[in-house]
């Protein structure tokens, strides 16, 4: 049977209380987003150092990958797939890295053996060179100021500079190779870097999913200032080494440097450490000169060449394809690069620029930050 109904209606809530209110949402407190930055700074510095060994072809496949989005996104907006704009630029940048291995390596082993073979010689010439130039200085200034003793001294360590940049250069150019894991780059980079630069856009909406939703909107700013630095930074020293490369080896060998090809690319190719490149190319093409003519004259042509390139760097490269659009300074870049190695090794050095444009942008995000706010802008205490 039924129970007997109940006449009474029953109250719309709960006696003694009213209606039942959503449970208020929890805020982060600045403590916990200190500890969710941190902690993400701690683990990726962490992961760095565990995994370094292994990390360096994922990090070359992602810088690849990074180079490589603005002509895939082009060839998509035309109507061809992601994955087969990927996959024609992947294979031509491999195609074109293993032209350039088989055409340049044999000439620079070659120059190598030249230089080995010839080294007792340059070491000669540069001593004989030496000894010619302080005989004129002990003439001039007399023997008082430039005695035997110097001379040999000067003529000793000018041999061992040149004996120093010829086996550097050597072991340089014959154990390259044997610096690289054949396997992992050959194999391992390029498969990554081609799933990577198909799925960019994917991950990058991946990851733009993930910020915190109160910091979302600076986040994607600093990003984008730090993907505009990184990208205008790569892409225009990326074309200023081909094009210094081209010039000193061009230039070198037209004056008939014997090594002028190895001097010029690896000048080259160095330049992406702001003048450490230029510099240490002009050392050693002046020092080879020297052994190799025995002249002065052939060092004025070396030296001229350099000078060239640093002309055209500065007034026709730099402008027209960085210009104002780098915001990392020299200096900057070159502690960064030297600190990335140190600590990382050739990991290190790819990081080292990426890192160095985050700290900047961050840097001065906060400048700005700091300059709008009170601690700034409060008016100096009245007697001060």
């Amino acid at each position: 049977m039924k129970p007997p109904a109940n006449n009474r209606a029953e109250p719309a809530h709960p006696p003694g209380r009213g209606r039942v209110e959503p449970p208020l949402r929890r805020l982060a407190t600045p403590w916990q987003r200190l500890a969710l930055a941190l902690g993400l700074i701690v683990s990726l510095l962490l992961a760095l150092w565990l995994f370094s060994p292994i990390l360096t072809p994922f990090v070359l496949a992602a810088a690849i990958a990074y180079f490589l989005d603005p002509p895939a996104s082009y060839m998509a907006r035309l109507g061809v797939p992601r994955g087969l704009a990927a996959l024609l630029l992947v294979l031509a940048l491999a195609a074109l890295s293993l032209l350039a291995l088989l055409l340049l390596y044999p000439l620079l082993i070659s120059q190598v053996t030249v230089l080995l073979q010839r080294l007792p010689a340059y070491v000669l010439g540069v001593g004989r060179a030496m000894r010619e130039a302080l005989t004129m200085l002990s003439d001039r200034l007399g023997p008082e100021v430039v005695d035997s003793r110097l001379q040999d001294l000067a003529v000793g360590q000018a041999g061992a500079i040149i004996s120093f940049f010829g086996s550097a250069l050597a072991r340089l150019v014959g154990g390259g190779v044997a610096l690289f894991n054949v396997f992992t780059f050959v194999a391992v980079t390029p498969v990554v870097a081609f799933y990577l630069l198909r799925d960019w856009p994917h991950l990058m909406l991946r990851i733009s999913a993930w910020l915190p939703r109160r910091s979302a909107g600076v986040l994607r700013q600093l990003a984008r200032d730090m993907d505009r630095v990184v990208s205008a930074w790569l892409r225009g020293q990326l074309l200023c080494c081909l094009l210094l490369a081209a010039i000193y080896a061009g230039g070198l060998s037209l004056v008939g440097l014997e090594l002028g090809l190895a001097v010029g690319l690896m000048a080259g190719f160095l330049s992406f450490i702001p003048y450490v490149g230029s510099l240490t190319g002009m050392l050693a093409g002046l020092l080879l000169a020297l052994a190799q003519f025995g002249t002065w004259n052939g060092v004025g042509q070396v030296l001229g060449i350099f000078l060239l390139g640093q002309i055209v760097e500065g007034y026709l490269i730099y402008p027209n394809l960085l210009g104002n659009r780098v915001e990392l300074h020299a200096v900057w870049v070159i502690f960064a690069l030297f600190a990335g190695g140190i600590a990382f090794g050739f990991l290190g050095v790819l990081l080292a620029v990426p890192m160095a444009a985050a700290v900047g942008v961050v840097a001065r995000y906060w400048l700005r930050r700091y300059l709008e706010s009170p601690l700034y802008l409060d008016p100096p205490r009245s007697g001060s």
